[in-house]
């Protein structure tokens, strides 16, 4: 899996003129904004965004909040290679999905179109000394019908 880190600290870094006092103010200020929601809304919970390096805004209710709340904030998160070949439609190597199944075909005539040529699938789905029960689909109209 592969894990992101955004850095507040590297949009906003404090000014080289602050005296070693206000450094230390300023390293507090950070050190508390890492045990809290600092990057997000406290009215509505949206994702905070950096106007400037004086104050963060909320681009859905408007509201501001003083940059130093969120300076040197860092968040992370993890997104799996199952996640990202999920999200672009990826299979694995090898594995085939349900449209790429070859099914076995039979030359039998559809019920409802007559289309010659028919897929099926069959299942045990009574006790063993039963036969099986035959799924057909009709490529052609999609009809589905059982045999069994």
């Amino acid at each position: 899996s592969f894990i992101f880190f955004f850095s507040v600290f590297s949009f906003i870094s404090p000014p080289p003129s602050l005296t070693r006092r206000h450094r230390q103010e300023l390293f507090s200020v950070m050190e508390k904004s890492r045990e809290s929601n600092f990057l997000f809304c406290n009215l509505c919970g949206t994702m905070l965004v950096l106007k400037s390096s004086k104050y963060a805004k909320c681009p859905l209710c408007k509201t501001t909040r003083n940059a130093k709340e969120i300076i040197s904030k860092e968040i992370s998160y993890t997104v799996s290679v199952e996640d990202i070949r999920r999200e672009l439609g990826i299979s694995l190597f090898g594995e085939k999905t349900q449209e790429d199944a070859e099914l076995p075909k039979i030359k039998k005539a559809c019920e409802k179109c007559q289309h010659p040529e028919l897929v099926y699938t069959t299942r045990q789905t009574r006790s063993a000394d039963e036969g099986q029960t035959t799924y057909y689909t009709c490529p052609n109209c999609g009809h589905t019908f059982t045999e069994g």
